[in-house]
């Protein structure tokens, strides 16, 4: 067991298959950006506690009964984090690890100095990093497929929803093309399967394939200097579906097809096909935002996108929309300084963020 270990994960934006993405068996098109969540971890001889640089006032100390932790304090705003130590300890114990206190530390570059969040998957990348770090700690060796998993898991026993999309971002790096897996077979099998089985067997509808991006496309991203939730909308978008159900499945077949063209243009590097399908994309959200009376694209995402649209890079929304940040593919065409300058005179912050890809 190693003393001190440090572990990363990065942020995610979504580049298509937004809401869709929350059925199994649906396509999104994701990618994970260099903007990172770092968790380390001390061995303690003690108690153990839980600290960010992000939330200092909010520190968390723990001990243990036996295998069992025990916090001290009843409020925190770690839940992620808890929920990830208690499903990789227990797979650890699974594995005839011994348990031991140890400090966690958690830094984090995927929100503003000031605090401000730019929608970049905090969560899921906490989650993600404080998986990979006790797997580390541990040693479990765990392979990418056993990370994600694992990961999903916990982030799901906090959150109850989500397509987990965000977690594969974090996991596998770059872009990536996910189809996300059957949550209601999950949750009757984690009643009685063991942990370390389910790590290891087949998960129904899961897929997630690495992308590459053309080179002649370049991620722009801008942020609109407003939040929003993700699972407040999904849970919208759920409401949604149990009234209209005709148009919910229209949204989803239409969906389906704009993702699985984009990735084809992606297997073939042609990325005309991937601008016309990001363009596709967003007008099939803007359907779906009137259909479901919630509103997506906000005046400023409008501002985004048509600017960008003038400067010919295709661009929409990213994530749940109502807030946070667009996205625009330039090409060539595109006079960057001149969009950039556009989007700071409509409140829009250009980000200096890129596509990463992970080992």
């Amino acid at each position: 067991m190693s003393y001190l270990i440090t572990a990363k994960a990065p942020g995610k934006l979504y580049i298509a298959g937004e809401y869709a993405i929350v059925e199994p068996g649906s396509p999104a098109i994701i990618v994970a950006i260099d903007q990172f969540v770092t968790v380390t971890i001390k061995e303690s001889k003690e108690t153990g506690s839980i600290s960010s640089e992000q939330y200092q006032e909010n520190s968390l100390s723990w001990h243990r009964r036996g295998n069992k932790i025990i916090f001290d304090n009843r409020d925190n705003p770690f839940h992620y984090i808890l929920s990830a130590i208690r499903l990789t300890e227990l797979y650890a114990q699974s594995t005839g690890k011994q348990m031991v206190n140890y400090h966690v530390n958690i830094d984090s570059d995927l929100d503003s100095t000031d605090g401000k969040k730019y929608g970049l998957g905090s969560s899921a990348a906490v989650t993600v990093a404080t998986v990979r770090a006790l797997s580390l700690f541990y040693n479990l060796k765990l392979t990418d497929d056993a990370l994600f998993k694992l990961a999903s898991m916990a982030h799901l026993d906090v959150q109850g929803n989500g397509s987990l999309g965000d977690i594969a971002a974090s996991v596998y790096g770059g872009w990536i093309a996910y189809h996300s897996f059957d949550r209601d077979w999950l949750r009757i099998m984690r009643q009685d399967t063991p942990l370390v089985d389910l790590l290891t067997m087949s998960w129904p509808m899961l897929s997630i394939e690495r992308l590459e991006q053309p080179h002649d496309l370049e991620l722009l991203i801008g942020w609109t200097g407003s939040p929003a939730s993700t699972s407040i909308f999904v849970d919208k978008m759920a409401l949604f579906k149990g009234k209209q159900k005709s148009k919910y499945l229209k949204f989803l077949k239409d969906s389906k097809k704009c993702v699985t063209a984009m990735i084809k243009g992606f297997e073939l590097n042609d990325s005309v096909t991937i601008q016309k399908e990001v363009t596709h994309n967003r007008l099939i959200l803007q359907r779906l935002a009137y259909a479901s009376q919630i509103i997506i694209e906000t005046d400023a995402l409008t501002a985004l996108c048509d600017l960008s649209e003038s400067q010919y890079a295709a661009a929409k929304t990213s994530g749940a929309g109502g807030g946070d940040c667009g996205i625009a593919l330039a090409t060539s065409k595109t006079n960057r300084s001149e969009l950039f300058s556009d989007w700071l005179n409509n409140d829009i912050q250009p980000l200096d963020i890129k596509v990463t890809l992970l080992n």
